[in-house]
């Protein structure tokens, strides 16, 4: 295939993406270059695996990076522990409990689905790419052996643009492929230069562009690759060859920014604002480094004519010196102040910790704690992260769930569901170490009034006002207590109408004890009466 019209207006609009990005070209660069090295393959183009540490001479941001990368990955997407489920998004459809069983169901194999995936890898890299660059692109595939597949994208090949509602809805990728790689995925779309490349030199690399956008000319009547929301187009960058042209059911990115000004695209990250501290440490540590050498190997002063050069200095080494002078080699004091660049340099380093949530999210050293004050020093760590949560379930967690959950779903991975829940809208609740940090307060009230209601129950019927079928199922709902613990509403209701049916029979057999026993107690009573009595009793009666 060769170049076409969609591929022309395609290479125009990456063109014009990729001018409004190299501001931020810089920026990352230099984030990269002291943060995260590994990755500083922006504006350098480096070898592969050539060192990259020259910049660096204090790796304590490189560790504040990396714990609040882990705490993050730790807090909202633990493999360990739950950390989403489904649910209904309107209150009237909770009490259906087959309903709720089969979301539970559904939540089990979409959590197997993720642990089978090398999902776990590629969210650590994207929490990284995050927290340094302030934009991370996770691409979400569909894959033969393991349903799913997932693929974090470096920050330098990813071109984005919003919607009207500040939604990343389209992305260009340009990356590299080599021409062997190129012709066993494309086939013969490939252009006739790199077919005649993959012969004689299979190994050298395409600049390859994708292109995700939505369809504007979709129609949801047609079923096929070509008629999707979005659109999906490989081509080659040089010559815009048209590789091959597809779509998506929905968005098949998720690209979340960890804060982000009201004009600008990409984000801004705790790099960016830890960077001036950063070169600061660096440039403060390099000069502490040649201070300390300079004690431990101080410059000499030798006497321009009293000793027969070279000065040896190494141990062992002898010097001579013409007879009858009185010169020595003496050391220059060079008066150095080594407790005041520690000082500065530990400044700085608590200023990074900060800005990385350092000392909120280790545990420090102190007087023993209780259970409860250590559980109320966690929520309150994990409650400062709040407000970056509230951005990376909108823009991470909510479109990567969609997403899994529509691809298990064309692949008849969730078992038949009920007709109940036909035409009912589901919704996602996160319930990781984070969110439950943010709903504890809610908790914790609830447990209080409980207590004063409890206080007041002796002087007035104060617990006539409280539901507490509402009570328990509301304090299950906060903790994630899971449906299959909990008793349907039909079966406590049975029990309750069985404990109701015991209940009366038991207090009619008791009146019935009342009765027989009333009777025997006013048999002797008339034996005893005279038999004139008796008749007269008889007669009444």
């Amino acid at each position: 295939m060769a170049k076409t019209e969609l591929t022309s207006k395609l290479i125009s609009r990456f063109e014009r993406l990729s001018g409004r990005r190299q501001n931020w070209e810089t920026h990352w660069q230099e984030v990269a270059d002291y943060m995260l090295p590994r990755k500083s393959d922006i504006n350098k183009k480096r070898s592969r695996g050539d060192k990259r540490m020259e910049l660096i001479f204090d790796s304590s941001p490189l560790q504040a990076l990396e714990l609040l990368a882990a705490s993050l990955h730790g807090m909202l997407t633990n493999p360990s522990t739950p950390w989403f489920t489904l649910r209904f998004k309107q209150m009237e459809d909770m009490n259906d409990d087959e309903a709720k069983l089969w979301l539970e169901d559904a939540t089990e194999v979409m959590y197997k689905a993720f642990n089978r995936s090398n999902f776990q890898q590629e969210i650590f890299e994207l929490y990284h790419d995050l927290i340094t660059f302030g934009t991370a692109a996770m691409f979400i595939e569909e894959d033969n052996d393991d349903l799913l597949k997932f693929s974090t994208r470096h920050i330098d090949e990813v071109y984005i643009a919003e919607n009207d509602k500040g939604k990343i809805d389209t992305i260009f990728r340009r990356f590299h492929m080599t021409a062997r790689a190129l012709v066993q995925k494309f086939g013969d779309n490939v252009s006739q230069d790199v077919k005649l490349m993959a012969t004689k030199n299979p190994y050298e690399e395409i600049d390859i562009i994708h292109a995700v956008y939505p369809r504007n000319d979709f129609n949801p009547k047609k079923q096929d690759k070509k008629n999707m929301p979005f659109e999906s187009i490989y081509f080659e960058y040089k010559g815009g060859n048209e590789l091959s042209v597809s779509g998506f059911k929905e968005f098949p990115f998720v690209v979340p920014r960890y804060l982000k000004a009201s004009h600008e695209v990409y984000g801004r990250s705790p790099a960016m604002t830890a960077l001036p501290d950063v070169k600061m440490l660096n440039e403060m540590s390099k000069v502490t480094i040649k201070a300390a050498q300079k004690q431990v190997d101080p410059p000499l002063l030798v006497p321009d004519d009293g000793f027969l050069l070279p000065v040896r200095t190494v141990p062992g080494g002898l010097n001579f010196y013409r007879s009858g002078t009185r010169d020595r080699i003496e050391p220059l004091n060079i008066g150095a102040n080594n407790p005041l660049g520690l000082n500065m340099e530990e400044q700085r380093r608590d200023a990074i910790r900060s800005v990385f949530y350092v000392n909120q999210l280790m545990m420090q050293d102190g007087p023993q704690m209780t259970a409860t004050e250590v559980i109320q020093r966690n929520e309150e760590k994990m409650r400062l992260l709040g407000p970056v949560l509230g951005r990376l379930q909108s823009e991470l967690l909510q479109p990567l769930i969609d997403r899994v959950f529509n691809i298990l779903l064309r692949n008849n991975q969730f078992a038949p569901p009920p007709e109940s829940l036909s035409g009912v809208n589901i919704d996602i609740e996160y319930v990781s170490p984070l969110a439950k940090a943010q709903k504890s307060t809610e908790l914790q009230s609830i447990i209080r009034a409980v207590e004063i209601l409890g206080s007041l129950a002796n002087v007035a019927p104060v617990f006539d006002y409280v539901n507490f079928d509402n009570l328990v199922k509301h304090v299950a709902d906060i903790v994630g207590m899971p449906q299959k613990l909990l008793k349907s509403q039909g079966e406590v209701q049975e029990m309750r109408n069985e404990q109701a049916q015991q209940q009366q029979e038991q207090m009619q057999m008791q009146q019935a004890q009342q009765v027989a026993k009333m009777a025997g107690d006013a048999a002797p009573m008339a034996k005893a009466l005279p038999e004139e009595a008796r008749a007269i009793v008889n007669a009444e009666e």
